[in-house]
């Protein structure tokens, strides 16, 4: 009983490309994922920090929030914002979203 195994397993397809194809589609789906999900953040993150160390005073910007303000004051780690006549905030750098662009029509 244990030949006509062991003849059966003999017929059978080579046991070393099964591993070795396995390991190739493993590497293909890391790569796919690399190329898709990280490297598009990564690219995005850097964008992003480069966009706030450009940041100087008297820029309008927006920050995560949703207040809208100018800043006064640039810090290591924070911004020291305007947002209405001598009101005075200070945030963190990472707290800006984006820059204000837009008009503010005047009477």
């Amino acid at each position: 009983m244990l030949n006509t195994i062991l003849l059966q397993a003999a017929d059978g397809a080579p046991a070393g490309g099964a591993g070795w194809s396995s390991m190739i589609m493993i590497i293909a789906l890391i790569a796919i994922f690399y190329f898709f999900m990280i490297a598009p953040q990564k690219k995005r993150e850097k964008k992003i920090n480069e966009f706030r160390n450009n940041l100087k005073n008297g820029d309008k910007v927006v920050t995560i929030g949703g207040i809208y303000g100018r800043i006064r004051e640039v810090k290591d780690n924070a911004f020291i914002l305007e947002i209405a006549d001598g009101v005075r905030i200070k945030v963190d750098k990472s707290a800006i979203s984006m820059q204000d662009n837009s008009e503010v029509p005047t009477k």
